[in-house]
């Protein structure tokens, strides 16, 4: 392989990565809304 396909495989890859960051969201997660705590909250040893 020679260095300049080497060096535009590196570029190519950084590149894409940088788009896949900085682009749209593309996460298909349901729409759940808010959570209601239902449990007790865990306050370590000092309030036991």
């Amino acid at each position: 392989m020679n260095l300049s396909k080497t060096i535009g495989d590196f570029f190519q890859h950084v590149s894409e990565a940088a788009a896949r960051i900085f682009g749209p969201n593309d996460d298909k997660y349901p729409e759940t809304g808010v959570q209601p705590f239902d449990g007790d909250p865990n306050r370590g040893e000092e309030w036991s």
